[in-house]
């Protein structure tokens, strides 16, 4: 009986566990009233989360200043490892002051609840300008990644960290699958070659093309969706899995697909993040990611495809994940069918595609978009949702 091996090797080669043991676990809660205690934010939180279930691999902790400054300024960490946004914790300086290197300092997420430990190797203070132009190709604060660092402290706490517990997610936890256990899935599906689907916004019927072209040449399909914080004004998470749900019922091959949650927060980094989504699908074992249209952008601060050209600035094979990379996808209304540039030779006016600040305003406006731009159950779930939140 042939044995079936790992479709990929995580990043760095070691997929990083951060989880203590119920050992670790109750020395830290005895010291609990005794270490000195950093507040984390959102970002921060799924931040300690990735790093702990090892989908940020290799890495272990906040970043260090020299792993920090190479990633800023060359997409390298020290050892020479392809990494391209920062994961940092910032503090104040008042905050930072006390804090001593060598130490161990309690983490706390926003509600206040002890989640985490971290061994505080070094602080240092950054430059928070050069980091906005290098990582999002901006220092304006309209930017909702460049305010983020703007309003975040001068001081970066760094070392390992630990997590106390990997609690299932209030919203998702049957989606709730961490990178060993989608490894592991895979595996037992027999899946060699898999590709990884990221967004942040609904599903729609371009998305849908481009999925299931890239699903005719691998063997499965995962469906990985961000559930950690995003911009106020987009499409809440639990809205956006109803809709993958309704087509994971009705569009896709079950038996070939996995539906999961990614619980990191969104950065809105453009073409430094669809690097970043690919290597933490790598991570979780996927083989090949798509890179459609416009990756993680916002605003008109990215080219149409920068996303795609940045994965040119790396050796073939280098970052171990294959680009699967789109066109934009829209409905021919001469052919009847979803099609691309690259297929279809209709003109402007044959094409249907509607941008995503369109939509949210035709469902306020309590209209429908059309069938060929999104599926009706999906229109209908969406058009729901924005009538409940208004």
């Amino acid at each position: 009986m042939s044995v079936i091996t790992e479709t990929i090797a995580p990043h760095g080669g070691t997929l990083i566990n951060r989880i203590v043991t119920a050992e670790q676990k109750a020395e830290f809660l005895s010291k609990a009233d005794f270490l000195p205690k950093v507040q984390l934010d959102k970002r921060a939180t799924s931040d300690l989360v990735m790093i702990a279930i090892g989908g940020f691999s290799p890495i272990k902790g906040f970043m260090e200043e020299q792993d920090y400054k190479g990633v800023v300024d060359d997409m390298r960490m020290a050892d020479g490892n392809p990494w391209s946004v920062p994961v940092t914790l910032s503090v104040s300086e008042e905050v930072a002051a006390p804090l001593k290197e060598g130490s161990l300092i309690r983490l706390d997420d926003p509600d206040g609840n002890f989640v985490g430990v971290l061994e505080l190797t070094q602080k240092y203070t950054y430059d928070k300008t050069h980091e906005a132009v290098k990582v999002y190709r901006t220092d304006e604060d309209k930017h909702p990644g460049v305010k983020v660092i703007y309003e975040q402290g001068n001081v970066n706490l760094a070392g390992p960290i630990w997590l106390l517990e990997r609690a299932d997610h209030p919203l998702f936890p049957s989606y709730q699958i961490d990178p060993a256990a989608s490894r592991a899935m895979f595996r037992e599906k027999g899946w060699h070659t898999v590709v990884g689907f990221q967004t942040r916004n609904p599903i729609h019927r371009a998305h849908e093309y481009i999925i299931k072209c890239a699903l005719e040449i691998v063997d499965g399909l995962f469906l990985h969706p961000l559930v950690g914080a995003t911009k106020s004004d987009d499409i809440p998470a639990d809205v956006r899995m109803r809709c993958y749900e309704i087509m994971m019922e009705n569009y896709f091959p079950q038996d070939r697909v996995i539906l999961a949650i990614n619980p990191s927060a969104m950065r809105y980094a453009g073409p430094r993040e669809a690097i970043f989504h690919a290597l933490i699908r790598k991570n979780y074992g996927c083989t090949h990611f798509i890179v459609g249209r416009d990756h993680a952008g916002v605003g008109d601060y990215y080219g149409t495809y920068d996303a795609q050209h940045i994965f040119d600035e790396f050796k073939p094979g280098e970052l171990g994940i294959t680009p699967l990379k789109f066109e934009h996808a829209f409905y021919c209304t001469r052919t009847e069918q979803m099609a691309t540039s690259k297929t279809s030779p209709a003109t402007k006016e044959e094409r249907i595609h509607l941008s995503g600040t369109k939509v949210r305003g035709m469902l306020r406006e309590g209209k429908l978009p059309p069938p060929q731009f999104s599926r009706p159950k999906v229109a209908e779930e969406l058009a729901k949702a924005m009538k409940i939140n208004n």
